[in-house]
């Protein structure tokens, strides 16, 4: 299958791959992001032809084998050209995952927005009316968050992560099911009301989630939130766009 670009967004935990024409991706593949090899890496791209590679990366040690991996490799960085502007004290330290998000926010969803990944942190990433990154926010993730309770207790067991059937839990199990779900749909919702006060008024900020548990957290949720699970490989095929 052959392509415009092959585009890297390397996670804590997984690494996504998608090859993408200039309008759409059209392949998507993953693989673990810890140990990863250059083998590995050349192994699960067999069958693509790309004629560039944009990567965004949250694991500073894992660029080098993609760069030794793959040819005409963009590394996302904050001074990279994608189309929208950075008003930020130190724009150096923006994770390039919350670069790409914004990109994509900017490009296919409007301006003001707010982006939210769900990962092994949740972020809030912030575009203001006039496309630049203002800033955002970072807080626990939801896995993060229920293994580290049965990580450091004695008692509470590690738990598959699932709708509670009410919010008064009847077993431990069901008490960490319920305060993860509700606990955490409140955490989001009170973080969105707070960042929806500091925009300017009058304003309407569309928001758009996306990372693993997104979907599932926001089907529990009354806010017109947009699930996109493809927005940070947006945001890099539009950076590729950018840099043609």
């Amino acid at each position: 299958m052959t392509a415009d670009y092959l585009l890297i967004d390397v996670g804590n935990g997984r690494t996504k791959l998608g090859l993408a024409t200039r309008d759409a991706i059209v392949d998507r593949r993953e693989l673990a992001t810890q140990g990863v090899t250059r083998d590995q890496v050349r192994e699960i791209l067999t069958g693509w032809h790309f004629q560039k590679a944009v990567l965004s990366s949250v694991v500073p040690a894992v660029v080098a084998v993609y760069q030794e991996a793959v040819k005409n490799l963009i590394v996302l960085r904050h001074d990279t050209p994608m189309g929208i502007g950075i008003r930020y004290p130190q724009p150096e330290k923006i994770g390039a995952d919350r670069l790409a998000n914004a990109v994509a926010l900017a490009h296919l969803h409007g301006a003001p927005g707010i982006a939210i990944d769900f990962g092994t942190a949740v972020t809030f990433d912030i575009l203001s009316a006039d496309h630049h990154y203002i800033g955002g926010v970072i807080a626990p993730g939801l896995r993060l968050m229920t293994d580290y309770l049965h990580e450091r207790t004695a008692l509470l067991p590690r738990v598959e992560l699932r709708e509670p059937a009410s919010a008064i839990g009847t077993s431990t199990e069901a008490a960490i099911l319920a305060g993860a779900a509700i606990g955490y749909r409140g955490m989001i919702k009170g973080i969105l009301e707070s960042l929806r006060r500091e925009l300017p008024s009058g304003q309407t900020a569309p928001v758009v989630a996306t990372g693993g548990d997104a979907a599932w957290i926001i089907a529990g949720m009354e806010e017109p939130i947009l699930v996109d699970p493809d927005l940070t490989l947006h945001g890099l095929r539009l950076i590729g766009n950018h840099n043609a």
